[in-house]
């Protein structure tokens, strides 16, 4: 009878901890289910990356010289904005970024560096930023000729 009491505890408790989930809501009227994102939980203002320019042609090179390009960009949201993985299409392609979080109206920049070693012909690498912003995910390019 005491296993029977326990058991019955343990059920009573998990339903009761289920009903208090934050991360789910059930609409009674049409028993509909609204889910929060975990990336943009909180309504209100947001952040908005604004680059310069998204495209930079650094015309044509000879094959293992090393390229670099600053892509400045500018929040012109109402909150700040945090870059969270900026990755590049390509090994030979690095990306330096602002890691401290950009305020409103403040600028941020991504430095992106081509090593043209073993890259001959026509180039084109894309780099891809994620962020908290409005503009979750934006991408830059950095094209041009290599030369043996």
């Amino acid at each position: 009878m005491r296993l029977k009491s326990i058991l019955w505890s343990c059920t009573l408790l998990s339903f009761v901890v289920a009903c208090n989930n934050a991360t789910q809501s059930t609409d009674k009227g049409n028993d509909t289910v609204d889910v929060v994102d975990p990336l943009h939980t909180a309504e209100g203002p947001h952040g908005k990356i604004e680059f310069a320019e998204t495209a930079y042609d650094f015309g044509t090179v000879k094959e293992g010289d090393i390229v670099e390009h600053v892509f400045k960009f500018t929040n012109s949201g109402e909150a700040p904005v945090i870059l969270s993985q900026v990755s590049a299409s390509c090994g030979c392609t690095t990306p330096d970024y602002t890691k401290d979080p950009v305020l409103p109206g403040k600028e941020g920049e991504i430095k992106v560096s081509f090593d043209s070693k073993g890259q001959v012909g026509k180039q084109q690498k894309i780099v891809t930023i994620s962020s908290n912003a409005e503009n979750k995910v934006t991408t830059v390019q950095i094209k041009g000729v290599v030369e043996k």
